[in-house]
């Protein structure tokens, strides 16, 4: 293997200009190493553990038995130590530095959370195990409901769903029970269109049309229009607030007015809670349902497909709709009501088979805990000073897409400052990646053009926010002063270059084929 070229110091005084004829003063790259893929190692013909010959020969299984090598490569301990670790470095993470994705709330995962998700009385549990030997269990759920009613301001919860958007899902069928034990099975639902995309998606797998509601030029839902499309015929409108802008909606309370003045219920989407927990409680805002998502308001991990959590809280109106299963105080300690007859005789039925996800709801307890009612707040209170202070620092160099007043958890801005450089957003967003941190969300909210969507949370120090702030300034000058080829080619650094993650995504090679002198070594019977 060569010499890599790759690095790059860490101390500025050091820098020399790369290559690609710029030189970039974060990270430092040096250090890490090539990687093939495992099936392209040379390991067919070893393997890293010994096992015993087996006692049967596999004649019993018929033509089911194995007649081709098995195609897994062999390695060592170290070799598959090294392998696994230096892929890890290829990728971003969280731990690795800020990841400044908004709407997602990557924040920090407490090592705390961790340990007691892996106390053995929570991680070997059995969705089916007897009542009595779960009391633990139990309990803990019980109290991380009462925690959720607390902030929330909201009768009851189910903790069943399994994500946000199971949640809307949840919310919306608990809404549709309500009209139709109303006898009044209305079929449309209102959609901001700054809503995320679960929305409207949400709101047609459940069986309604959905009627777009406009915004205002500050970023708001504009009151004029709902009203005007607001009628008997609806069931709900969904609103996320704070708003995907970054926006606290400051015509809630109105919204739900107007909402409830129709016969319909709110529905909120509670992707955002993280920018109000401790502060504002829903439920004085008129919500009727709403989901919070552990692994954005309570540190519990997400992304890659899961784990994830999207307990629905519920108001009065719709608490007896609530799915099934939920915990309940019996004579003989706490117990579950599975079976939709008696107090649970008008729920709609089950989210999924068991319980819902109970190593996030133990994380998402250690978080609550080790905060406390104080310490919730002050979450709230620093993800929106933080999101503040990066609109502040790159405003004069970046456009924000609603510069009047403060924002929220998020900062957001529009691709004005790019015009006339021939620099786009996705190549702006691709040269941060040389900087050595994950882009911010782009192109979304789509109500603004080009957009940038930047969410520090609240785990971030102004140290780390001021790196991230640096390496976009120094971007946005070097864009400004013509430097195109340094945005056209990014990323440079990466482990691959800039993709076609269109042809990616519709046409993805899932499988590996040998190559010639890359091939599983035959079995030993052959």
């Amino acid at each position: 293997m060569t010499m890599q070229t790759v690095g790059r110091p860490t101390r500025p005084e050091d820098v020399q200009p790369l290559a690609t004829g710029f030189a970039s003063l974060t990270g430092g790259r040096g250090l890490l190493q090539d990687e093939a893929l495992i099936f392209e190692r040379d390991g067919w013909n070893k393997t890293g553990v010994d096992l015993p010959e087996a006692d049967l020969d596999g004649s019993d299984l018929g033509d089911l038995a194995r007649a081709a090598p098995i195609g897994l490569p062999g390695l060592s301990e170290p070799e598959a130590m090294r392998h696994y670790v230096r892929l890890s470095q290829k990728n971003h993470a969280i731990d690795l530095a800020l990841y400044p994705l908004g709407s997602c709330t990557m924040k920090h995962n407490p090592r705390l959370n961790e340990k007691m998700a892996r106390l053995a009385g929570f991680a070997d549990l059995h969705p089916m195990a007897p009542v009595s030997t779960v009391q633990g269990a139990l309990a803990l759920m019980d109290r991380l409901s009462h925690w959720l009613k607390t902030l929330t301001g909201m009768p009851a919860v189910a903790l069943s769903p399994k994500a946000g958007a199971h949640g809307e899902l949840c919310g919306l069928l608990a809404i549709r029970a309500a009209h139709e034990a109303k006898g009044d099975p209305r079929r449309r639902v209102l959609v901001p269109t700054s809503a995320h995309g679960t929305n409207p998606a949400t709101a047609a797998f459940v069986g309604y049309s959905v009627t777009e509601i406009a915004q205002t030029d500050d970023g708001r839902v504009d009151l004029a229009d709902l009203e005007a499309k607001l009628g008997p015929d609806v069931a709900a409108i969904m609103v996320t607030n704070p708003n995907t802008c970054g926006l606290f909606e400051r015509d809630i309370i109105e919204i739900a007015r107007l909402t409830h003045a129709v016969g319909a219920y709110f529905y909120c989407d509670g992707a955002n809670f993280n920018a109000i927990v401790g502060r504002v409680r829903p439920g004085d805002l008129g919500v009727d349902a709403m989901h919070i998502n552990l692994h954005k308001t309570f540190s519990t991990p997400h992304g890659g497909g899961g784990p994830g959590a999207g307990p629905v809280v519920l108001s009065e109106a719709l608490a007896p709709f609530a799915p099934a299963p939920w915990v309940v105080h019996g004579p003989e300690g706490l117990t579950l009501v599975e079976e939709t007859v008696g107090e649970a005789a008008q729920a709609f039925g089950r989210m999924s088979a068991f319980h819902g996800q109970m190593g996030m709801f133990v994380r998402a307890y250690a978080y609550m805990r080790s905060h406390g009612a104080d310490g919730l707040r002050q979450v709230a209170e620093d993800a929106v000073l933080n999101a503040n202070y990066i609109k502040a620092r790159l405003s004069g160099a970046m456009t924000p897409a609603f510069p009047d007043g403060p924002c929220m958890h998020e900062a957001l801005f529009d691709d004005t400052w790019l015009e006339g450089t021939g620099v786009t957003t996705l190549d702006f967003a691709k040269a941060l990646i040389d900087e050595g941190f994950h882009p911010m969300t782009m192109y979304f909210p789509l109500v603004v053009h080009g957009a940038m969507l930047i969410e520090p949370t609240e785990t971030e120090s102004k140290q780390e926010m001021d790196r991230f702030c640096e390496a976009l300034l120094a971007l946005a000058q070097a864009a400004k002063a013509g430097d195109v080829d340094r945005f056209k080619g990014a990323p440079y650094l990466a482990p691959l270059r800039r993709l076609d993650e269109t042809l990616a995504a519709r046409k993805p090679r899932l499988t590996w084929k040998p190559s010639s002198g890359v091939a599983p070594a035959p079995l030993a019977a052959e």
